[in-house]
């Protein structure tokens, strides 16, 4: 039987239809949002000064609980490349909460 999963986002700000995940950096903690294209544009224009001064870090090491750091570590791939690839392979996948080991086993075995 064949199956069509179709993933559509959510503005995280509005609750409209989502364009866009972004990912970004503060402090030391990664974040993800789903955004509209003007949500996102918003949100590039506020940060837009600061990115201007700033420098890129070099192999900053991220904070993180105890758990994440240590499958990071071990070379294991983000949730939210796990997530891409899941979708593209057919999987439903929620957008937020934790990846299920029998999907990051599929995707290790698949690499």
């Amino acid at each position: 039987m064949a199956q069509k999963i179709q993933v559509i986002l959510v503005d995280d700000i509005d609750g409209g239809e989502a364009e866009e995940t972004i990912s970004f950096a503060l402090d030391g903690v990664s974040y993800e949002i789903d955004l509209s294209a003007k949500n996102a544009k918003k949100l590039r224009d506020a940060v837009a000064p600061y990115v201007a001064e700033a420098r890129k870090a070099r192999g900053a090491r991220r904070r993180s609980s105890g758990g994440s750091a240590k499958r990071r570590a071990s070379g294991s791939s983000s949730a939210s490349e796990i997530r891409e690839w899941a979708r593209e392979n057919g999987y439903e996948v929620s957008e937020r909460g934790r990846v299920s080991e029998e999907l990051r086993a599929a995707y290790e075995a698949a690499q």
